[in-house]
């Protein structure tokens, strides 16, 4: 005991003098070692990242902090923003789509496709998305290509072997959403053309309202993804998850959904009996609409697509696999608006025999009908009952259960890329693009006129900043 006393009792006047003083000077030195590192740090790792192929750091799907700068971006293999990195990828991956989207829908889809790897984009583009405003933005951004519903590539695809074939035979002629399935196919096929002149190695069709999510992918890359795909398979199913909004109030769905419903091929089969009724929400189905995927295709001799959601082969049978991970994100009916803008579409008339004619699937038929005869009231109420998922108890009863999972990653690059300004700075871009052109031709016009050339230059649209517009587009109400 007597030890332990005189171990516990204050050393002598000297000793404690020379501690100080040995503390002070260590607490000189630390300081002056850290401001050193301070004003000789090596650059931002985010806002200096090379252009190199390393393997750029995995995310996870649990959340992260919003940056609140520029140049405090969660996500450091963005490279800068600059997204022409497309000479480093393999594979060099495509997607196709047909769209009559804005901008406020295709410049997060696009910029985010960008980020997992994705270097081509074929969109064959109507309504908003072919506006002089949308159509100038879109086409200045690197590895994107437009294609308008001109009256040469409806000739073009008049002439379609498509038309010969017995698989798609059902949708032909029929109006609203089976024309545009056909249209789809057909764009697919001409996308098939255009991705092998721009020398890709896979070919993906995906709505704008759609995500790619790959899951189980070093560094969340789709390249890489696919880089592990043996070479004997042909193409490779993403299953797809379906959105489950919590709210009715929804304006940017990429950056406010976070709750999804799994596809059935990744359930137990004993989990999806169980608890289907709960998780069709009082629906015809399990899924509000498609359930079968979307699916990405080598470029190779004879493909041909086998309508929206799969790929074929005229002269083999494809080898397909299916991934376990990596899925398709599809956002549907995630706006009120979405439930509204249903209302009188394509002409159908309300009754039975024409709106099977219409639409495919017994949820959208049911929106048809809800839009076209409810108040605005009673719309609310059908998309509480029928899309909103409101109920607590119920919600994490289907999330412990796996039925449900949630899913942040998309929600927070598309954020980051907001709020780093990525999207402001393509329409800026676009606009000083347009202004000098237009300077351009006033300069040339002058010219001209000097030498008696009269009306000479034809001069462009201006909306919100002069703008160049497609050629001879034929808008059409397809969504």
């Amino acid at each position: 005991m007597a030890g332990l006393f005189t171990a516990l009792r204050p050393p002598p006047p000297a000793s404690t003098s020379l501690n100080n003083r040995f503390i002070g000077l260590y607490a000189f030195i630390l300081l002056s070692l850290a401001l050193l590192a301070f004003f000789f740090r090596p650059p931002d790792p985010i806002t200096h990242f090379p252009y190199t192929t390393q393997d750029p750091p995995v995310i996870t799907t649990s959340p992260r902090p919003f940056p609140s700068s520029p140049t405090s971006s969660s996500f450091p293999y963005y490279r800068d923003w600059k997204f022409d990195f497309g000479s480093d990828l393999n594979p060099k991956i495509c997607i196709t789509s047909t769209t009559s989207a804005g901008l406020d829908e295709i410049l997060p889809w696009i910029f985010y496709h960008k980020v997992i790897g994705i270097t081509n984009f074929f969109l064959f583009v109507e309504g908003k998305a072919a506006s002089p405003e949308a159509y100038s933005v879109l086409k200045s951004i690197p590895g994107v290509r437009l294609i308008p519903r001109t009256k040469d590539l409806e000739v073009q695809q008049a002439n379609s072997r498509i038309w010969n074939e017995t698989w798609l035979k059902p949708f032909f002629y029929k109006p609203c959403n089976y024309e545009l399935f056909v249209k789809q196919t057909l764009n697919m096929e001409s996308g098939i053309v255009m991705a092998r002149e721009a020398g890709m190695d896979w070919i993906i069709h995906l709505d704008t309202d759609e995500l790619m999510y790959p899951a189980g992918s070093q560094g969340y890359s789709v390249p890489k993804l696919l880089l592990d795909v043996p070479e004997d398979v042909d193409t490779v199913v993403f299953p797809n998850y379906e959105s489950a909004v919590e709210r009715d109030d929804i304006k940017e769905p990429f950056s406010e959904v976070t709750m999804f419903k799994k596809n059935f091929d990744h359930l137990p089969q004993e989990t999806y009996s169980s608890y289907y009724n709960e998780a069709s929400h009082s629906n015809p189905n399990y899924f509000l609409t498609y359930g079968n995927g979307k699916s990405a295709a080598r470029i190779q001799d004879h493909l041909r697509p086998n309508g929206a959601h799969r790929w074929h082969n005229y002269m083999k049978i494809p080898r397909e696999i299916e991934f376990e991970e990596a899925v398709v994100l599809h956002y549907t009916y995630t706006k009120f608006s979405d439930l509204t803008a249903r209302r009188n579409r394509c002409g159908c008339k309300l009754t039975r025999e024409d709106i099977e004619r219409c639409f495919m699937l017994d949820f959208d038929r049911y929106a048809f009908m809800i839009a076209s005869t409810g108040t605005e009231e009673q719309m609310l109420k059908w998309y509480h009952e029928h899309v909103v998922w409101t109920d607590r108890e119920v919600k994490l009863k289907l999330l412990r259960e796996g039925v449900f999972t949630r899913i942040y990653t998309p929600m927070v690059i598309i954020q980051s890329l907001k709020e780093s300004g990525v999207f402001s700075s393509a329409i800026a871009s676009a606009q000083e693009s347009a202004i000098s052109d237009d300077k351009l031709l006033t300069s040339s016009g002058s010219v001209k006129r000097s030498r008696g050339v009269e009306n000479d230059i034809v001069s462009g649209f201006t909306m919100n900043y002069t703008a160049q517009s497609p050629p001879s587009i034929d808008d059409a109400d397809f969504h």
